[in-house]
């Protein structure tokens, strides 16, 4: 087991599998694209153990509070977790988390999109400690969000040689 699966263990967290996407919904790329040394993950969302959609939906300042939608980028990092150890079959061949892109379903006048999205970066960071876990980061509000999720993040990874 890697380092990283124990610390997860001993955390009491799992990944979650594949996502289950919605009746009638076709994702038709790879949530995680190996190029190189690099690994470039797609945009995510918070999912359930058991791979569907975790609740709650809805926009940050309106339906969910900042709270809430710190608990969804906790569960989307978990999410991007399950699709890296699917490709890499090993999270510990994660040398340097390089960038992350977080966005936020915001209603209007909602600004605390960092607050939030430090569900992800704070998660990253107690998993694989500040030299390899630090990274780049935007945390954006957006109008809309697939499926009236709270949060998307993407990123990339850069791989042990």
């Amino acid at each position: 087991m890697s380092q990283i699966e124990e610390r997860l263990r001993a955390l009491g967290l799992s990944l979650p599998p594949p996502l289950q996407p919605p009746p009638g919904v076709v994702l038709p790329f790879a949530f995680v694209r190996v190029v190189g040394t690099r690994a470039l993950i797609s945009g995510h969302g918070p999912q359930n153990p058991d791979g569907s959609i975790a609740q709650p939906l809805g926009k940050l300042g309106r339906e969910l509070s900042v709270e809430q939608g710190y608990v969804a980028a906790r569960l989307t990092a978990l999410s991007i977790l399950g699709s890296l150890q699917r490709a890499l079959h090993d999270l510990d061949r994660i040398a340097a988390w390089t960038r992350v892109f977080g966005m936020v379903n915001s209603a209007p006048g909602f600004n605390r999109q960092p607050s939030v999205i430090n569900g992800f970066s704070d998660l990253i960071l107690e998993l694989y400690g500040p030299q390899i876990g630090a990274h780049s980061r935007s945390a954006v509000g957006l109008a809309e969000l697939p499926f009236d999720i709270p949060v998307e993040i993407e990123g990339e990874v850069e791989l042990a040689a």
